[in-house]
């Protein structure tokens, strides 16, 4: 049994990835595959499918694969050796409230954990540094790209343009149906409407029209309002709506099921 991942292409010396739900020991909605503590998953599958995703990455220690506690605003936190030295329950602390990691360590598994929100990977191949970002729509809207961003130029010296950046599986435009009070938000927040939001016949009110964000979109617009160079964001342009079979959704499955882990490793 194996963990079936989908790979991204980022440069030489560094590994991309997000985990599929096929080959884990998950059951129910959270088959198979899933390595999320927080998300009501029996802990003991969670340890086998760690250890299991640990050995396919050649990794040594499945302690260095690390998530943190998302709670969909704009922390981000570096990924040092020290942090290896805390207490599980100091490491617990150091990671909650996060939604966004960052290191220049070789041979440590940075990620974040998503289900229909949007992950974002950053390589800096000149400083060897890479970042993580779960962007759902309130850390779109802040603007946690962008903070991203500015965390990998403060922390290392990372050179916007340099970066090379990956979104990866999550909502499309056509299946993330919101109320208005999301769309003002992201209104209110500066972001060009035109550009990110389109109305549609709604799936909830026959014969009405509900607002939809491209979220992909948003987090393009923010990367290069943080100086990316467009010709390095790349897309997956997968929806994990409309392939819940392969990848966690959770308006297609609940919130009581499994989450994609969209993960980056320095060789």
């Amino acid at each position: 049994m194996q963990p079936q991942l989908t790979y991204y292409d980022m440069g030489c010396g560094v590994r991309a990835f997000s985990t599929t739900r096929h080959g884990g020991y998950s059951r129910g909605d959270y088959g198979q595959f899933n390595i999320n503590r927080y998300c009501g998953d029996e802990a003991e599958a969670i340890a086998q499918n760690r250890l299991l995703l640990s050995r396919l990455l050649g990794m040594s220690n499945a302690d260095h694969i690390v998530m943190p506690h998302q709670t969909h605003q704009t922390e981000v936190r570096q990924i040092t050796p020290q942090f290896f030295s805390l207490t599980e329950a100091e490491q617990a602390q150091y990671l909650e409230g996060v939604d966004a990691l960052l290191t220049d360590q070789p041979g440590v598994c940075i990620g974040v954990s998503t289900a229909d929100c949007v992950p974002i990977l950053m390589y800096d191949s000149e400083h060897q540094a890479v970042c993580a970002v779960h962007a759902g729509w309130r850390g779109t809207a802040a603007g946690i790209a962008r903070v991203a961003v500015a965390a990998m130029q403060r922390t290392y010296g990372s050179r916007p343009e340099h970066l090379q950046l990956t979104i990866g599986p999550s909502i499309s435009l056509e299946n993330f149906e919101v109320g208005d009070e999301v769309y003002e938000a992201f209104r209110q927040a500066g972001f060009p409407m035109p550009l990110i939001a389109r109305r549609y016949p709604s799936r909830q009110e026959e014969g009405g029209e509900r607002w939809h964000i491209d979220l992909w979109a948003a987090n393009r617009w923010l990367l290069q309002q943080a100086g990316a160079n467009v010709g390095h964001i790349h897309t997956a342009g997968i929806c994990t709506y409309a392939h819940s079979d392969d990848y966690f959704s959770a308006r297609q499955l609940g919130i009581r099921s499994g989450r994609i882990f969209t993960g980056i490793i320095l060789d």
